[in-house]
């Protein structure tokens, strides 16, 4: 059995740092010593973007690339078109073809497992994959959380988020039962919070609230940060472009809770057989 763990980072929500974090997440895993795969699975290609490829347009190989030859049943060269971060990630990048994708889908035999198909042959070279889903809960995010064995769920503390986190919830759960039995919601992760407004304590007082008792809540905090905001820009992580500042210390203790928490259900698994 392969010992590699798949991450959905998804929220149908735009603008909850998701992209930030599988970019800080992905670093930060490969800080601590671990081989990680990121995978950007949004058209819009945020992902690919923030990590200092801008010109999507005119990469040869995408996600959408390899996604078609599984759906066309076309051979192909394991590891072709990854592309390697100086940060020690590798990248399945994505560009505007994969919005195609949702409609060539439609038709595809075993439609919701394209994705799981591909990525089942890249997990021996690798301990973590994520995948940063687009914001909706479309047939590439059904892809997504088909294929991985957890989903993160990162949430902006601007807001309640309880209707949005409710339809997501539905949807994981169908998933779960029709299917990915295995499918797991590691936790929901509070970001882009300033924790000094009562918007933000109440945020974070409600979601633990309405769903800690049903669904971990993270206990680190990602702040509003500038830098965080900048780095997209820059092609790097927030270790590399403000290693010091608050969002680089937060993203790394929220590194290191995830790599706890995949230690403890690794243990229960183990007992439990």
């Amino acid at each position: 059995m392969s010992k590699c763990k798949v991450i959905a980072l998804a929220n149908q929500k735009g603008g909850t740092g998701k992209t930030t974090t599988a970019v800080n997440l992905g670093i930060g895993l490969a800080n601590e010593g671990k081989r990680v795969l990121l995978v950007d699975a949004d058209p819009q290609g945020d992902l690919t973007t923030s990590l200092g490829w801008a010109d999507q347009d005119n990469l040869s190989v995408t996600l959408a690339t390899q996604m078609e030859k599984i759906i066309r049943d076309e051979p192909m060269e394991v590891g072709e078109g990854i592309l390697h971060h100086d940060e020690g990630v590798d990248l399945i990048p994505a560009n505007i073809e994969l919005s195609g994708m949702e409609i060539m889908l439609v038709n595809a035999m075993s439609r919701e497992f394209t994705m799981k198909s591909y990525l089942s042959g890249l997990k021996k070279d690798y301990d973590y994959i994520l995948i940063d889903c687009m914001p909706s809960l479309g047939m590439l995010t059904i892809n997504a959380l088909a294929a991985a064995d957890s989903v993160i769920v990162p949430v902006q503390a601007h807001y309640l988020p309880l209707k949005g986190m409710t339809q997501l919830m539905k949807t994981i759960g169908k998933v779960q039962r029709q299917i990915n039995p295995g499918l797991k919601v590691d936790g929901v992760l509070l970001t882009l919070a300033d924790m000094r407004t009562n918007l933000a304590r109440a945020t974070a007082d409600n979601l633990r609230q309405n769903y800690g008792r049903v669904i971990k809540v993270y206990q680190t905090v990602i702040p509003v940060a500038v830098k965080a905001a900048e780095t997209s820009a820059a092609g790097q992580s927030i270790y590399s472009y403000d290693r010091n500042g608050a969002a680089a210390k937060a993203y790394g203790a929220f590194t290191r809770e995830v790599i706890r928490s995949g230690e403890r259900d690794k243990n229960a698994a183990s007992l439990s057989r």
